[in-house]
């Protein structure tokens, strides 16, 4: 049962982890997210042909060539396809003028020959009336305003005759308001025989004016292509250039198919058109009025004018398909160079590993051979590895990215943000290197840290462990703890090292004397004895410290045991300093005990 039970709640985690929910939602998102990749590789040609596509166009004249050509403009990045872009905007703004100009002059064509329908003539005739009652308000208008001027011989500051300025004024309304009127005629008889001169007249001189501010406000430049792919040194720009290509590449190639399009659409439309003209030709010798006659021969020679107009539209459409091809074919070798350099690039981010590798792999060579105690082997052996690997992991950023913008700025904030947040890790750092020092501590050691005392069993990179043992008065009582520290103690507080080559420390022992017996004597017994059983660690001890200190301060200190003595309501307490090895600590003091009860038990005249 417990196992089962056991099995349940180590589950849980799990099954709250991949439930139906998150498991549904995770699949909707991700869903989601597929679409939104695919929608977005479908749409991502930014140009498409709307030639001959119903609804597209907005104009009688079609705006394409030019249009295509001033967003292709904003797309050339190199001196070359500056060039081309330029080329294009030529010809494309020609082609585009021709067009109007076959549009005035089919228009024209096309009011010669108004259909004579009821409603046309009515239109025709009201138009003419509005005509001559212009005239006549113009005419009135013109007489007014040469009556109110001075007249000859007219003293100066004279006033005007008010009544001519009211009628004045009368005229000139009653001229605005025919004008208006006269301009309304001209559209209803515009659209009641079907000629639309007037709209394609307004989409060219809007197409001008638009045409105007483009070039005013757009100046195509830029570098050579050798020079302006080579700039791109970073792997992610490089990346980028290379997706901004076949981008740009797809969008010529579609302006290219277009011109083309264009091209065989209007071979199309001359070659109608041309058969047109050709039937109507044949009408020339039927005609018996010599006003008809010369009204066949005008339209003859305005057909004329259209087919050469087609003819140069279908060259500009052609030159055009040409000039995209080579800004296409000029892309594509640019494509290349950015390819050749991404693989520079990833060869030089494989390099850098390979060092890596190789470097690590000799650093652990190094570190196998060198004299050093295995712990500190191994993290010296961890150390250099995780510098190498940051390094290897710097580099090929740099390659990836560059250097940083303002790369002093943003380096001195990062360093300030990560040393308030990792200052006790990087104390701790920096400790090891005093911990590692000659006189720091090493495995084995007996130590005491903030009031915690035991063995040293790692120096680890960022912190100490201890085995613990008890502090100093409870030394060699292990607890069976594993006790570790950060590393910052070495340099922030104060630890003790009891240990040197023979790991000596002070010991102690209480005795307490009766107070009938003869307390100088026992005391002195007591004192010979310890003497006897210290004196040889006493001397080394002695030479070991002054050794470790090199003859500084220590030329008078004396490891011979100590005594003290203190009243006790029993009798006198007698305290015993000595120095001996902390691994032999137990075992001495246990003689000593031994021997000084057996001193005590002795009858007093054989102390004596």
């Amino acid at each position: 049962m417990m196992t089962s039970s056991a099995s349940s709640v180590s589950g849980s985690p799990h099954s709250s982890l991949f439930s139906r929910t998150r498991l549904l939602v995770l699949g909707a998102v991700g869903l989601l997210f597929l679409l939104c990749l695919a929608f977005s590789w479908n749409t991502r040609v930014p140009m498409r042909g709307t030639r001959g596509k119903p609804g597209m166009r907005r104009t009688l004249v079609d705006l394409s060539p030019w249009q295509t050509a001033q967003t292709l403009s904003a797309l050339a990045v190199t001196a070359e396809e500056a060039e081309y872009a330029q080329d294009g905007l030529r010809l494309g703004d020609h082609e585009v003028d021709q067009a109007f100009a076959s549009a005035l002059r089919q228009a024209a064509l096309k009011s010669a020959h108004r259909p004579n329908t009821p409603e046309v003539r009515a239109a025709q005739k009201k138009l003419t009336d509005l005509q001559d009652l212009v005239t006549q308000d113009q005419t009135i208008v013109d007489a007014l305003t040469a009556a109110l001027a001075p007249k000859a011989g007219a003293k100066a500051g004279a006033t005007p005759d008010a009544d001519i300025s009211d009628d004045l004024d009368v005229a000139k309304a009653q001229l605005a308001l025919d004008s208006s009127e006269l301009a309304d005629a001209q559209s209803n008889l515009d659209r009641a025989s079907g000629d639309n001169s007037a709209q394609i007249q307004q989409e060219l001189n809007a197409h001008n004016a638009a045409q105007k501010e483009f070039e005013d406000s757009t100046h195509v430049h830029g570098e050579v292509a050798a020079i302006s792919v080579r700039r791109r040194g970073t792997l992610s720009a490089r990346i980028s250039a290379w997706f901004a290509q076949l981008d740009r590449n797809n969008s010529i190639q579609q302006a290219q198919k277009d011109a083309v399009d264009n091209a065989t659409a209007l071979t199309r439309e001359r070659a109608a058109f041309s058969a047109q003209a050709s039937a109507a030709e044949s009408q020339i010798g039927k005609a018996t009025g010599r006003s008809e006659r010369l009204s066949a021969i005008r339209d003859r020679s305005s057909e004329n004018q259209i087919l050469a107009i087609y003819d140069d539209r279908i060259q500009t459409s052609q030159q055009l398909g040409v000039v995209y091809g080579k800004w296409s074919a000029q892309v594509q070798l640019q494509h290349g160079i950015v390819g050749r350099l991404i693989l520079q690039s990833i060869s030089f981010i494989c390099l850098i590993v390979i060092g890596a590798l190789l470097v690590d792999t000799l650093l652990r060579q190094l570190m196998d051979r060198a004299a050093l105690e295995r712990r500190q082997s191994h993290t010296l052996r961890s150390i250099l590895s995780l510098a190498v690997q940051v390094v290897a992991a710097l580099m090929i950023l740099l390659v990836i990215f560059g250097p940083p913008q303002e790369a002093s700025t943003v380096i001195g904030l990062a360093t300030a943000a990560l040393t308030i947040a990792l200052q006790d890790f990087i104390l701790a750092f920096l400790g090891w290197f005093v911990l590692i020092g000659k006189h720091g501590i090493h495995v084995g050691d007996w130590v005491e840290i903030n009031g915690v005392g035991g063995e040293v069993s790692e120096v680890g990179l960022i912190s100490t462990s201890l085995l613990e043992t008890g502090t100093q008065e409870d030394m060699g009582k292990p607890t069976g703890r594993r006790i570790s520290f950060m590393n910052g103690f070495a340099i922030r507080g104060t630890y003790f090292n009891f240990s040197t080559s023979g790991q000596w420390m002070w010991d102690e022992i209480a005795v307490t004397i009766p107070s009938g017996a003869d307390t100088s004597a026992m005391v002195e017994r007591i004192h010979k004895l310890v003497v006897e059983a210290t004196g040889q660690n006493a001397r080394l001890a002695e030479q070991e410290w002054k050794r470790g200190t090199r003859g500084q301060g220590l030329g008078g200190f004396s490891a011979e045991p100590l005594v003290n003595l203190r009243p006790s309501p029993s009798g006198v307490a007698t305290q015993i300093r000595y120095v001996t090895r902390a691994s032999e600590r137990f075992d001495l003091r246990n003689r000593l005990y031994q021997q000084i009860v057996e001193l005590l038990q002795q009858p007093e005249q054989r102390l004596s």
